[in-house]
């Protein structure tokens, strides 16, 4: 039976990819303005209201009718589902998915990804190979969540201000690392934002950012790797990739970027930078 893979809006594929999967679109609002990811609004739309607006946005879950529409449509074809839902810490997506599939028995299986963004984006690309390699649906699911953990996203913001402005840190310690040129490092861990770091300048920062990948496990070349960055100019991001030049050293071929979606860059503001990929080991 042919699979479908479904994800939401929240996973940056690359256009190759994303032609081979369904997407399930998530809801951006700007105060009473509402835009659906992704078909109203693009990313670069995204940062330039977001560099604009005095409000800060916020997004909201796609219902599981809008699964459900997908999953009927995927019947009719004959075909099976593997639903690869965002961050359940982060959002509920996952749920909406899961209330929606129980109308499906045994056709529709949905896995947290336990993870945003270009993490996302390389869980689905081993889902499509998986699928191309005809395993089923649920052996996909099962290799999907087996898998998940040794997913790491690592990122250097290049402000706090937005952080500040989603309320998640102080306006002091926001003002503090604006003076100090504080640029922190993150990492997505089992589904959780945490802090890793804090570095003093740009330098400094992306030596932070190598140094964690490397405590992450190391990077397994041979599934996929992502890079991404927040904002409008991927500029800090070609920067960072000359600095940790040792570590792409004969993998040229696997760097490869993208704009990073709405969800993260709320918080994260434009300028971030960030790594996904598969780590040699499970690390905690």
């Amino acid at each position: 039976m042919k699979v479908r893979i479904v994800v939401g809006s929240t996973a940056d594929l690359l256009p190759e990819y994303q032609a081979q999967v369904s997407v399930v679109p998530l809801t951006v609002h700007f105060g009473d303005q509402e835009y659906v990811d992704g078909v109203t609004i693009d990313h670069k739309e995204f940062y330039n209201k977001l560099v604009e607006s005095d409000v800060m946005p916020t997004t909201s879950q796609p219902t599981p009718d809008a699964y459900a529409q997908v999953f009927r449509e995927a019947q009719a074809a004959g075909e099976q589902v593997v639903v690869l839902a965002v961050a359940s810490n982060l959002s509920g997506t996952c749920q909406s998915a899961m209330i929606a599939a129980a109308d499906f028995p045994g056709m529709v299986w949905v896995v947290d990804a336990k993870t945003v963004a270009i993490g996302e984006a390389i869980l689905a690309e081993l889902a499509i190979k998986l699928r191309d390699e005809g395993l089923s649906a649920p052996e996909i699911a099962a290799q999907l969540e087996q898998e998940r953990d040794r997913v790491h996203v690592i990122a250097l913001l290049d402000t706090l201000e937005y952080l500040k402005k989603g309320g998640r840190i102080s306006k002091t310690a926001a003002i503090a690392g604006g003076i100090l040129s504080i640029k922190p490092v993150l990492a997505i861990r089992d589904g959780e934002i945490v802090i890793l770091g804090k570095a003093r300048g740009s330098k400094q920062g992306n030596n932070l950012l190598v140094s964690e990948i490397e405590k992450a496990g190391g990077v397994d070349f041979d599934k996929p790797v992502m890079l991404g960055y927040t904002g409008l100019s991927d500029a800090l991001l070609e920067k960072y990739v000359l600095d940790s030049g040792a570590l792409w050293d004969g993998h040229g071929d696997c760097i490869r970027s993208t704009i990073i979606g709405s969800v993260i860059g709320t918080h994260a503001g434009p300028g971030a930078i960030a790594v996904a990929f598969f780590s040699k080991s499970v690390s905690c």
